[in-house]
């Protein structure tokens, strides 16, 4: 089972948004897990949109602090999110139109997806954020 172990190198050291990705780590975590498990269609289902649709609020709360705070970088980061999304609705439709289940290589992409977000990303934007919010 592919699995993403939250410690310190994924927090951007804000907390509201490190309580945002640990809620969508630990959703990964179930969807690896079900997948893994094979468990079924249905469930799998619900878990690929659950974590998309978290993603989704989670991308405008981080879009909501980054205009509150004049964050540079708006732009560029909140095109990632939009690219992230709809790669991420690509997994899924693949899914429902292929099933029976995600794939070692769909979770793994998943994976990267996520971390790559918050290492890349989130990493910048939690280094502005500190600055301006204190």
């Amino acid at each position: 089972m592919q699995k993403i172990d939250w410690d310190n190198s994924l927090s951007v050291e804000v907390d509201e948004v490190d309580d945002d990705h640990k809620k969508l780590v630990d959703l990964f975590n179930l969807l690896s897990k079900a997948v893994t498990d094979n468990d079924s269609y249905d469930y799998v289902n619900a878990l690929l949109e659950e974590l998309i649709s978290c993603t989704v609020w989670h991308f405008k709360h981080e879009e909501r602090l980054m205009i509150k705070y004049n964050y540079e970088n708006y732009d560029e980061h909140r095109t990632e999110h939009n690219e992230l999304i709809e790669s991420a609705r690509k997994v899924q439709m693949r899914f429902q139109q292929e099933h029976p289940q995600l794939t070692a290589e769909d979770i793994d992409y998943l994976s990267d997806w996520l971390t790559g977000h918050i290492l890349n990303q989130d990493m910048k934007m939690g280094f502005y954020l500190i600055k301006v919010m204190s």
